[in-house]
């Protein structure tokens, strides 16, 4: 693979992606508020920029990569679930975050380099807020401090909104205390019961969109390579975050690229804890669908169109990663080549991690690993489909554990398989009255049979 490119929200184009140092590429992706356990929605950007992380990693080597996704924990909705449970905010952070840790990786999603936390870095917040107030770029009203959008230049050029659209778009009620209705809160008193932290602008909590600002610093430096979270951070947070980091360090960009991800949705109305229409990972995991089948559902589109979830959509990755798993249990027996993901599967993911394109290049691999009839041409495909699998963090399962198989008795599996390969012979050969006969065979000895282009795949009903 010779080029990566994204697309970069700020320049609303691809651009070939260059970083400022290959020996130590840089990615901050916003993470999740651990008030509640996410949904599938919430887990589109976590499958999205972990595959971006393992490209980055296969093309400039896992130890030249820094990924930082951080936790949000300390927020109003943290604070009222606290309070309701009447705990330490930081009982219900940490129950939250192990949650999200589990479906991580229930969904194969590798760990960042670092998890950065708000509560972790406050002294870098506090420190971060002081600056802006002392070069001129935000100023103390009654307990609070506010970012002042007027005395930064460019102000919107991320989202490219006018100053009415960013006051009616902003996360942030129009206070009295306001210079500008667009004015963001950067630190604000806390109310009784709240967590506070001492400040030289009095005691409080930190608002939003000063965190991240301070964790990027503090983790990975003042400039990154990129930035990434979902389409709905772009207004205001990513804004705000821009227009800080540019008062703060007037030189280089917060990132150099900015990437974001497309809405899930469900019956095509985004999916959101605030209108109920959410599914979580751990209910589909409690119905029997595997991790595996929800991170290849989440990257059947592309990363910045829409993705409408259904229950076909989760049938239809199930039965794609069923066809994988068939072709690498029939050639069990065959050590897999050492070679890396073809030119095909790396083109498609530095083209703009063109996902649906590389799962394409798989089924490629896995026909061509069907009909490969020498030893060297089937641990040529094996060796493909795997290092193309682990690159998309799929195909890390045994095959017969994949199946239910690997509880089945050895000689009652190999009775099966023999069934099904007189079968398929006999469908190869038209002889469709034999081939129905040995398929009665099969299900009376309680077998679901899935015939697939690269031959049937079978497991255990119930």
């Amino acid at each position: 693979m010779s080029q990566i490119t994204l697309y970069d929200t700020a320049a609303r184009k691809k651009r070939a992606f260059v970083p400022a140092d290959e020996r130590r590429v840089t990615m901050y992706v916003c993470g999740p508020t651990v008030y509640g356990p996410a949904h599938i929605g919430n887990f589109r950007p976590a499958v999205v920029f972990d595959v971006l992380f393992r490209l980055l990693r296969h093309h400039y080597g896992a130890g030249h990569v820094l990924y930082a996704r951080n936790f949000t924990d300390v927020d109003d909705k943290i604070n009222a679930a606290a309070a309701e449970a009447g705990v330490d905010i930081s009982v219900i952070t940490e129950k939250y975050t192990a949650i999200y840790h589990a479906d991580s990786d229930a969904l194969g999603i590798m760990r960042p380099t670092l998890e950065p936390t708000a509560t972790g870095h406050m002294a870098e917040i506090i420190e971060t807020i002081d600056a802006l107030i002392k070069a001129g770029h935000a100023y103390v009203a009654e307990g609070h401090v506010l970012f002042a959008v007027d005395k930064c230049d460019g102000y919107g050029a991320l989202s490219r909104r006018s100053q009415d659209d960013m006051i009616a778009g902003a996360r942030v009620e129009v206070a009295p205390y306001k210079t500008n209705p667009a004015d963001f809160v950067l630190w604000k008193p806390s109310k009784d019961g709240e967590p506070v932290w001492e400040s030289p602008f009095g005691p409080g909590r930190p608002g939003w969109h000063t965190e991240c600002v301070a964790m990027i610093g503090a983790a990975l430096g003042p400039s990154i390579d990129i930035h990434g979270g979902g389409m709905d951070l772009v207004f205001p947070h990513h804004e705000n975050e821009v227009a800080q980091a540019k008062c703060l360090h007037h030189e280089a960009p917060l990132a150099r690229y900015w990437v974001h991800n497309g809405f899930v949705s469900m019956d095509s109305e985004k999916m959101s804890k605030s209108l109920g229409n959410i599914i979580r990972p751990s209910e589909l995991l409690a119905r029997g669908v595997k991790g595996e089948v929800i991170r290849y559902g989440l990257l059947s589109g592309h990363y910045r169109a829409p993705l409408d979830w259904t229950d076909k959509l989760i049938e239809q990755s199930r039965k794609s990663l069923d066809r994988f798993y068939g072709v690498l249990r029939r050639l069990s027996d065959v050590k897999a080549a050492d070679v890396p993901a073809p030119a095909a599967v790396l083109e498609a993911l530095g083209d703009d991690l063109n996902t649906p394109k590389a799962l394409a290049a798989l089924f490629e691999i896995a026909g061509r690993a069907n009909k490969a009839e020498t030893d060297a041409e089937q641990a040529q495909a094996k060796g493909e489909l795997l290092a193309s699998g682990a690159l998309m963090g799929l195909l890390q399962a045994d095959p017969d554990q994949w199946f239910g198989l690997d509880s089945v008795e050895a000689g009652r599996r190999a009775e099966i398989d023999a069934l099904l390969d007189e079968r398929q012979a006999a469908r190869v050969a038209k002889d469709f009255a034999k081939a129905d006969l040995l398929r009665e065979k099969i299900d009376a000895l309680g077998v679901l049979v899935d015939d697939t282009p690269e031959g049937p795949v079978w497991r255990l009903k119930g």
